[in-house]
């Protein structure tokens, strides 16, 4: 069940046309992956439209920024995260985290295109980021955010009734990170592992193979990869970030 102050803040967004996508652990729970989160996480479009009712929500909400950088289109297209605490009696203490740009994640257009909508049970209507952009922005830095994408492609998987399509079967072959999910994956798709291992994923010839021992070795390789790729992408906004803190400091 969603929290009385998760739902205050959807709500807002959605009463104020907002066009937001609940991304990060909140988002993880509607996918059946529970994971606890004391904030909450969302992708915005930076439109001066969108922006100028994410004001208004924010305004509703009585939230303030509690970091740097401050709430800026600029900053949110540069790639940063702002920061927010409401002080909302419905909401109070819960922080909000808005985001709109993400290494390896599509723009905001594509993002709102492949959204998953549910409707809940008190009128609210949810705007999810897509499972498939989810567990591109979760493939960070951050040790918790690994095992994350393990459960989700578990729970996808899972969840699934009847024969998945095709696109779906290739989503779970490129993101699984359960070795023995793999190896049943590409038993039940060999052609579609085939046309992966190619080109797009090479450890599925293991997967094939049923190399258990290889297929873990490649999947901490793509991990190192990415946590690499990530505190690269992160470097020159961090710095940035550190003159702002600079910056603010009194003299």
């Amino acid at each position: 069940m969603i929290r009385n102050q998760i739902h205050k803040v959807l709500s807002t967004f959605q009463s104020c046309g907002v066009h937001a996508l609940l991304m990060g652990g909140q988002a993880c729970v509607f996918y059946g992956a529970a994971e606890f989160s004391r904030d909450t996480d969302f992708a915005i479009a930076t439109d001066p439209q969108n922006m100028g009712r994410i004001d208004t929500a924010l305004a509703e909400l009585k939230a303030t920024v509690i970091a740097v950088p401050p709430f800026s289109r600029d900053h949110l297209q540069r790639g940063h995260a702002i920061h927010f605490r409401c002080h909302h009696p419905e909401a109070a203490g819960l922080r909000v985290d808005i985001m709109s740009r993400m290494r390896g994640v599509a723009p905001f257009p594509e993002l709102w295109q492949r959204r998953t909508t549910l409707n809940g049970a008190e009128g609210t209507i949810y705007e999810l980021m897509a499972l498939s952009d989810l567990v591109l922005a979760k493939k960070t830095q951050r040790d918790k955010d690994w095992p994350m994408i393990r459960r989700l492609i578990e729970a996808d998987h899972a969840a699934c009734e009847g024969e998945p399509v095709l696109e779906q079967s290739r989503f779970w072959l490129r993101e699984c990170r359960t070795p023995e999910l793999l190896i049943d994956l590409v038993r039940q798709f060999p052609e579609v592992a085939k046309d992966l291992a190619a080109g797009v994923r090479p450890l599925l010839w293991a997967a094939l193979d049923g190399d258990v021992t290889t297929i873990e070795a490649a999947l901490a390789e793509e991990e190192w990869m990415e946590r690499v790729a990530d505190r690269i992408y992160w470097n020159p906004l961090r710095r940035e970030l550190e003159q702002m803190r600079h910056a603010s400091r009194p003299n």
